[in-house]
């Protein structure tokens, strides 16, 4: 690349961004087909801000950042003024009571990631051809936003494993974590896949499926044009059951859904059981090029084994159906082991503007980093598969 100036700017609202510009940079393959990564799409975030889910009053600040070079915007990143550390999944609570304790203020801070969606996926989006220089000048254009307001640190989540090797020799921390994924080794069916499968394993799903699809009703799925505004309504109320318990107030707002109804429809698949016509339990997931990914799940009845059927063994199917690569069904969950979701290694990088609290975060993500690839290993063996040169006991 030529040695042009790279300009750095914010942006307080996804407006001031071209749409095609951005999407340029977060999902150029989308021009032949579906986003790898349908969370850093245009759409996806401006309906995460038009809908009130992020800004004033929610914690989550946009401050978009892009570079541009020569007139031509070369890379962005979804940039977040952050008052707490809720809607992250990969957290830092440990960190902000360390800092806070040592006399400092950790919020506000910066955050890179997707809001309240602990998936995989790019943070530092560049367009083809500028990968070096692009994620340089967003690492250095954060870090000098940070160090220009005196804030604490700057801290990129779920980004890649390449993102994360890269950032860490441009000088940034590199964290490391676990959540559980199910692989498509092109199965042919569901019975395919149980047949991976160790015995035990193998009738446990068989007895949980048949357990689940006798609740009374029916299951279906449904994405695109065969999405109605009812099914949101159901949807919300899933939603905000399930947050309510978890988190204290939904991420969310009503308004999320409504415009997903009009933006994003295509990227959505909903699975219900329903019961005389209504919906009684649901699972929404987002939909990528060759990952389907898992994320809210709620219900107004309880029946046996029916949440590993809506969001765990109705995504299997779908993804087996679509020749998907993989299920990404969300945040923890050791009780996804036992169904063929298996621990893999998600990754951060993080700035912190002290040295000295720079140096003890630093030796304290070295001992995380092996402890969570030794818990990896543990668990693995522990997955329902049948095991390499055992002959299974039938």
């Amino acid at each position: 690349m030529d040695g042009s100036t790279i300009e750095i700017s914010t942006h307080i609202s996804l407006s001031s961004v071209d749409a095609a510009d951005w999407n340029a940079c977060a999902c150029p393959e989308a021009e032949a087909g579906r986003a790898m990564d349908p969370f850093t799409t245009y759409r996806f975030l401006k309906a995460l801000e038009d809908s009130g889910s992020v800004g004033a009053g929610t914690g989550w600040d946009p401050h978009y950042l892009t570079a541009h070079q020569d007139g031509q915007m070369i890379a962005c990143a979804p940039l977040y003024g952050k008052s707490h550390s809720q809607g992250e999944y990969m957290f830092d609570h440990n960190f902000a009571q360390a800092f806070e304790r040592s006399g400092g203020r950790y919020y506000p801070k910066l955050q890179i990631a997707v809001p309240f969606t602990p998936a995989t996926g790019r943070r530092f989006l560049t367009r083809p051809g500028h990968e070096v220089n692009g994620m340089s000048a967003l690492v250095q254009g954060a870090v000098q936003i940070a160090s220009d307001n005196e804030l604490s640190s700057v801290h990129a989540t779920f980004c890649t494993e390449a993102e994360a090797l890269a950032g860490a020799e441009m000088g940034l921390q590199h964290r490391t974590s676990q959540q559980y994924h199910w692989d498509n080794d092109a199965y042919a069916n569901w019975d395919g896949f149980l047949d991976v499968l160790a015995s035990r394993k193998r009738k446990m799903l068989r007895k949980e499926r048949a357990t689940a699809q006798g609740f009374g009703g029916d299951i279906i799925q449904l994405t695109g044009d065969q999405i109605e505004p009812h099914h949101w309504d159901a949807m919300w109320e899933f939603y905000q059951d399930t947050g309510a318990r978890k988190w204290g107030q939904p991420y969310l707002t009503r308004a999320f859904f409504e415009i997903a109804h009009e933006t994003l429809r295509d990227d959505i698949l909903l699975v219900f059981a329903m019961q005389d016509g209504v919906p009684i339990a649901g699972a929404l997931n987002v939909i990528g090029r060759d990952t389907l990914y898992g994320r809210y799940w709620g219900c107004t009845q309880n029946h046996p084994c029916l949440h590993f059927e809506i969001c765990y063994y109705q995504a299997i199917d779908y993804a087996i159906a679509h020749g998907m690569k993989r299920v990404e069904a969300g945040a923890q969950g050791e009780h996804k082991l036992a169904r063929g979701y298996l621990p893999v290694t998600t990754h951060s990088l993080h700035w912190f503007g002290d040295a000295g609290f720079r140096q003890a975060v630093g030796d304290y993500l070295e001992a995380e980093r092996k402890a969570v690839g030794e818990e990896i290993e543990i668990l693995t063996g522990y997955g329902p598969f049948k095991k390499v040169n055992v002959e299974e006991q039938e």
